[in-house]
């Protein structure tokens, strides 16, 4: 086991997530929120990383219809803040791991041999739509080439499923309730649980990994329609309440991929375990009260 593991963005859900996997594993942690780090501030990394650290960034502006409004605060989140720390890192004998995100993918695979949508692999073409997706991939360019030895671990749709706004916890509180929710059916991805992914990050904090690029997402593909329907199939309620609605029904700033399922091959030979089905994780999700 390395030493301590360091996470800018605790206050976020991945990063309480992270945190508390981490210190239940008995593994030495310092868990620093926005507050306590800003990632933006050119100078602070310095104050915080220490030589042997694993450094796994969970600070990032995850607003996607709101960076729109705002690209110069999301770039200076997710392109320059990760670089910042990258950087720090190589001149502390530090490792870092960073998070990203499937919104770097376009889901258009009208130009692929074969023509059909399937999982992403992580040496597929990329081409985010919007600001968001474009600053977490400049993001990915910048750390590795400010530290080629550093990791960049992809994932996608990721909730807890309780308290918060995230996908699950609100189609949570939906199917406790009443009346008919409408969903998008035209938008497909790999719904990723919040402590399957710290899993993942804390395998990878371990070394033995070498590949600095990595896709770690609950295995499958299925429309934010077909998820939510699940998630009230789970809890006993309706799934016919759940109707489907095609995105132009539902405007929103930022456009979203059609498809951006991520494929975990190349990461399974990279030697990361897997990530379990997304349907079992989801169950494992609302069993927890």
């Amino acid at each position: 086991m390395n030493g301590r593991i360091v996470i800018p963005g605790a206050g976020g859900m991945v990063g309480r997530v992270l945190a508390g996997q981490a210190r239940a594993q008995g593994r030495d942690v310092v868990a620093l929120t926005r507050s306590e780090w800003d990632i933006t501030d050119a100078l602070a990394a310095a104050r915080f990383i220490e030589a042997g650290d694993v450094v796994i960034n969970c600070a990032g502006y995850t607003k996607v219809d709101a960076a729109e409004a705002e690209p110069e605060r999301v770039a200076a989140v997710n392109t320059t803040g990760p670089e910042t720390i990258a950087r720090a890192c190589a001149r502390a004998g530090a490792d870092f791991i960073h998070i990203s995100t499937d919104y770097v993918f376009s889901g258009d695979f009208s130009a692929v041999p074969g023509g059909g949508p399937r999982p992403y692999d992580i040496d597929d073409a990329t081409g985010p739509l919007s600001v968001y997706g474009r600053t977490k991939l400049a993001g990915e360019f910048a750390v590795l080439a400010a530290m080629p030895d550093a990791h960049i671990v992809r994932t996608a749709w990721v909730y807890q499923g309780r308290d918060g706004t995230d996908f699950v916890a609100v189609m949570r509180r939906a199917a406790l309730g009443d009346g008919v929710v409408e969903v998008v059916a035209d938008q497909i991805g790999s719904p990723t649980y919040a402590e399957d992914l710290c899993t993942a990050l804390l395998q990878i904090a371990d070394g033995a990994i070498r590949q600095p690029l990595l896709h770690a997402a609950n295995d499958g593909a299925v429309s934010r329609f077909e998820q939510a329907r699940a998630v009230f199939a789970e809890l006993g309620a309706d799934p016919s309440r759940v109707r489907p609605v095609g995105s132009d029904e539902h405007p929103r700033p930022a456009p979203r991929p059609p498809y951006s399922a991520l494929s975990a091959r190349r990461s399974a030979e990279a030697g990361l375990t897997p990530l379990r089905g997304w349907r079992e994780a989801l169950c494992a999700a609302l069993s927890v009260a």
